[in-house]
């Protein structure tokens, strides 16, 4: 095992690598911006250097000054977290060519998984169903453009091969769409990815979000640990996710789970990953593979007892994985709520600073945050503050703990998104379960 590493992250995923660090004896060094001094993984870490400015382009996107910090402390491998720098394959080069370990998939790995027509074809080669759509680049011939969607059928989707978190994507329902529609993706693409490829796909219209988390260590060795249904989204943003997915049977855990786990063993995949589906009418279809840890990890932990970030730091240091497939076991349910620092009504960010908290507990509740009393929520990052996460015998027990932990916890100061919570969770659809990634934004007028 390490005896240090550098955490290259911020907030509650910081905190949460950290108290990983603390239960394997290892010295963690946090990097962190000038607006993130007081942060409290900051304040618990063995070290802490400071990277840059509050700039992300200036600090948790500054490689030079990241490695920098791993070489001046002596550290031994990096931990990227999610967000960030955590699927930038030039990165994960970077320190190996500095010398360090990097927590997570290679290089190459990254490459394949992160580009989503290669990703598409290496899923199709290991046996894993896609959406319809050959996956091939658009080229700049309209006929045979027009040809593929009419041969795929209306609607479809117009996706950058380099996109992700909801951009550089378009839905065409006419033929007399098409053509613009293609060219406004690429633009956008080219802006926002520095790649202009794209490929078109059928646009399932009422489909579910359903991923498959697997582990994979340097042996040859590779698990699912089961799914989580993500559902629950706004513009493309997750907001409540769970696992088990309602409704899925142990028969297509087992055949999904396990052509996931292959696929890991085909493309040498190394770490903790995230295999996203759509799920419509009974079928899944890959969209894309997360090649890091997922804001949502806790929930699979939950019911299945297992440490993800304990293991990413056991593989990267060269162990076998410490479980295998049979001794994978799901039990109860479990749901996470994302807390933001937002307006609940218009989602518009409200940083300030935490006059009072309150952490919630009980029975199989779990938070995972980083803000106490005093701390200032700056405006320069993601406004999420914490996740909540409720754990019982049954999705019904689950959710009826969550209310409680929703209704004990205290974070005044700022607006969260935690009323907005509330009502999910009171709503009689989402009770039933099952609802599609659109029941979210309809309820809330946005869809």
């Amino acid at each position: 095992m390490f005896d240090k590493i550098v955490i290259a992250n911020r907030g509650e995923i910081a905190l949460r690598i950290l108290r990983a660090c603390r239960e394997l004896g290892v010295k963690v060094v946090a990097v962190h911006s000038e607006a993130d001094r007081n942060l409290k993984h900051v304040r618990l870490a063995d070290e802490s250097v400071c990277i840059g400015p509050a700039a992300s382009v200036d600090s948790y996107l500054n490689i030079p000054a990241i490695i920098s910090a791993a070489e001046v402390t002596d550290a031994e491998a990096i931990h990227p977290g999610y967000g960030f720098l955590a699927e930038n394959a030039d990165f994960s080069e970077k320190v190996k060519q500095s010398g360090f370990v990097f927590i997570g998939p290679n290089a190459d790995t990254i490459r394949l998984m992160g580009d989503k027509i290669s990703a598409k074809k290496a899923m199709q080669k290991a046996g894993i169903p896609c959406v319809p759509g050959n996956g091939d680049p658009l080229t700049d011939d309209p006929k045979k453009n027009l040809k593929l969607a009419q041969e795929i059928g209306y609607p479809v989707i117009i996706k950058a091969a380099g996109g992700g978190g909801g951009r550089g994507m378009r839905t065409v329902h006419t033929e007399a769409a098409l053509l613009n529609a293609i060219a406004m993706t690429k633009a956008e693409a080219a802006t926002a990815f520095g790649n202009s490829t794209v490929y078109m796909e059928k646009f399932l219209e009422d489909p579910r979000h359903i991923e498959f988390q697997v582990m994979a260590d340097s042996h040859g060795n590779a698990i699912h640990l089961g799914e989580r249904d993500c559902s629950m989204q706004r513009r493309h943003q997750k907001v409540v996710e769970e696992a088990p997915a309602p409704g899925i049977t142990e028969e297509q855990r087992k055949f999904i789970g396990e052509r996931c786990a292959k696929a890991c063993v085909d493309i040498g995949y190394l770490g903790a990953g995230t295999f996203e589906f759509l799920y419509e009418k009974g079928e899944f279809y890959f969209i894309e593979m997360n090649t890091r840890v997922q804001v949502e990890h806790p929930v699979t932990e939950m019911v299945t007892g297992f440490d993800i970030v304990k293991e990413q730091l056991r593989i990267a240091a060269g162990e076998k994985l410490s479980i295998t497939q049979d001794q994978v076991k799901l039990q109860g349910h479990a749901i996470e709520c994302r807390l933001n620092a937002e307006d609940p009504k218009s989602f518009m960010p409200s940083p300030g600073t935490i006059e009072q908290f309150h952490m919630p507990g009980g029975p199989g509740i779990r938070c995972e945050t980083h803000i106490y009393n005093g701390y200032k929520v700056p405006p320069y990052y993601d406004s999420m503050i914490g996740k909540l996460i409720a754990h019982g015998e049954d999705r019904k027990s689950a959710i009826a703990r969550m209310n409680t932990a929703l209704s004990e916890i205290i974070i005044e100061g700022i607006k969260t998104n935690i009323p907005l919570q509330h009502e999910i969770m009171n709503d009689s659809a989402f009770q039933t379960g099952g609802q599609n990634i659109h029941y979210l934004e309809k309820k809330l007028g946005l869809y």
